[in-house]
């Protein structure tokens, strides 16, 4: 008799406990990550649209006759670029990436490219890991990144130490995106560790722009590669905001309502900085430029401002509910917004003005919850990380 009663009083803690999640979640907007932080100026902010570029350029396969370039195009010689490797000159072990000469910017660049959805050896590469799998310099990085980020140095140290060697004032950068940021973010790591492998380059020399980049390192990692690495993240981008482990996301395809059930009973009675202390926690490294274009509640888009910061308490923990969440991962719309953001002085707060944006869902920030503007079947897969 007392189970019976009890039943319905369980169904009923349990549906105002969803309820009030998935009502917290809607309301999650992706400006909110980076309400309290400073403005980024715009010469550390300049190189990453010319990072962009490079990066897109490992879409092409004549450099010399490109197919699909970014207005005003690559801004490459195709002469300059030292080394280009595919997926079948990687085996699989990383995805494509180019090395490139920048004269006019005193630079060595080793762009890698992000997942590449036809190839399935990138998503065994990204799923390679599980919470707390592989430690490295007191900290914990995922495993699966680590890996490509070590045959990368082992490939390519001799043609690296080379070009640092005849070059002694240039720096050297390492730059990815989604997949490709990760690898790169801890190449970097990886680099400064065994400085004898590229002829003891100096720390001052090497830095890394991760764009939407994938949960690579634990917090402390994070914040300590703060003066190397830059995470660049366009709003609402979902990837830097996925904290459950990607594996688990591709495994529940078949079980969506369980692990939805489970992620809301974990984040109810599990307080979230307790979640946070967690040293295995992966985030998204470095420093972090968040590029901010759109507001709750308005239509349209603003000048992009571009805001900064080395967050020690959380790093984008949210899932933002938007029918832009995946379109915000593209490299492609992070080079124009970025670009645009330059244009427009970032650093200047502006004049608030809408302009529509051709060939991009604009998301109607009228609406009350922005993520029923869209039906994507993607931000089905965007519950499971909330």
């Amino acid at each position: 008799m007392s189970l019976a009663l009890g039943l319905p009083l369980l169904e009923c803690v349990y549906c105002l406990a969803c309820a009030r999640w998935a009502w917290k979640r809607f309301l999650h907007s992706g400006c909110d990550d980076s309400a309290t932080w400073g403005l980024a100026s715009a010469a550390e902010f300049a190189p990453v649209p010319r990072v962009c570029r490079l990066i897109l350029a490992n879409y092409e396969d004549d450099l010399a006759r490109p197919r699909f370039p970014p207005p005003g195009g690559y801004g490459l010689d195709p002469a300059l670029v030292v080394r280009r490797r595919d997926h079948a000159q990687t085996r699989g072990r990383v995805s494509p990436y180019l090395i490139y000469l920048d004269h006019p910017h005193a630079d060595i660049v080793l762009a890698i490219r992000g997942l590449n959805l036809a190839v399935e050896s990138d998503y065994a590469l990204l799923l390679d890991n599980r919470l707390g799998k592989r430690k490295l310099d007191g900290g914990y990085v995922h495993n699966g990144l680590l890996r490509a980020a070590a045959w990368v140095l082992d490939a390519e140290c001799d043609v690296l130490s080379d070009l640092l060697r005849t070059h002694p004032d240039y720096t050297l950068t390492f730059a990815g995106h989604s997949l490709g940021a990760g690898v790169a973010a801890l190449l970097a790591m990886v680099v400064v560790q065994n400085k004898d492998k590229l002829g003891n380059v100096d720390r001052r020399r090497v830095r890394c722009y991760a764009m939407a980049p994938a949960r690579c390192m634990s917090l402390n990692l994070a914040v300590r590669y703060a003066d190397i690495i830059n995470s660049v993240v366009l709003q609402d981008d979902f990837l830097p905001r996925t904290a459950t482990p990607l594996e688990d996301v591709f495994k529940s395809i078949l079980c969506l309502p369980c692990l939805l059930c489970l992620r809301c009973m974990t984040d109810t009675c599990i307080p979230e900085h307790v979640m946070l202390r967690d040293p295995r926690r992966l985030y998204a490294p470095g420093r972090i430029y968040h590029i901010v274009e759109r507001k709750p509640f308005r239509c349209g888009r603003y000048p992009p401002v571009v805001k900064t910061a080395v967050p020690v308490d959380g790093r984008f923990e949210h899932i933002v509910l938007s029918c832009n969440a995946t379109t915000d991962h593209a490299i492609i719309w992070i080079h124009r917004e970025a670009q645009k953001a330059l244009d427009e002085r970032g650093t200047a707060r502006g004049v608030a003005r809408t302009s529509w944006s051709a060939g991009r869902g604009g998301q109607c920030s009228f609406c009350f919850f922005p993520s029923l503007c869209s039906l994507q079947f993607s931000n089905y897969f965007l519950f499971l990380s909330i």
